[in-house]
């Protein structure tokens, strides 16, 4: 009986090389980086709103919600003590009594937060009171009249 003294080699495992994917991965980071203009993000400016409104001639009793700037209410010059939602609804009610054809005009700081204001609407739509307006600053620097009032639709 023969002898076989031959070395059995294993079947090599294919090798995947990476040198050509590099190549191509760095000519088209080449190609992006000629070919990308780069734009500079500038910040928003964010003019506060204006209007030339005449004043209406008849005006529906209305009741003035003042938001500062750190989330204080007043209605109708009466401090309100809490800065949320049930305590705005509250003031309202107490100001407006029974009718509910109150028109609520909101003047808003302008660093006032947008939270601020939808506490306002919400507090409103909670005690029933659905005409809502928000009061602008004419373009001579003159508070302006509130423009006609909205229904208020936040559900």
């Amino acid at each position: 009986m023969p002898m076989n003294f031959r070395k059995r080699h294993a079947p090599e495992e294919p090798e995947i090389n990476l040198i050509p994917f590099i190549d191509v991965l760095l000519v088209v980071l080449i190609f992006l980086m000629l070919t990308t203009t780069y734009s500079r993000m500038t910040e928003l400016k964010i003019n506060l709103p204006a209007a030339n409104a005449q004043a209406a001639s008849v005006r529906p009793k209305e009741l003035q919600v003042l938001v500062a700037s750190d989330g204080r209410y007043m209605v109708n010059q009466r401090t309100l003590e809490g800065r949320n939602v049930e305590a705005l609804a509250a003031g309202l009610s107490a100001e407006a009594g029974t009718s509910r054809d109150v028109v609520v005009v909101v003047k808003a700081d302008a660093a006032a937060t947008h939270q601020s204001v939808i506490n306002v609407m919400d507090a409103a739509r909670r005690v029933g009171l659905t005409q809502l307006t928000f009061a602008t600053q004419g373009q001579s620097g003159a508070p302006a009249a509130p423009t006609a009032p909205t229904a208020a639709t936040a559900q």
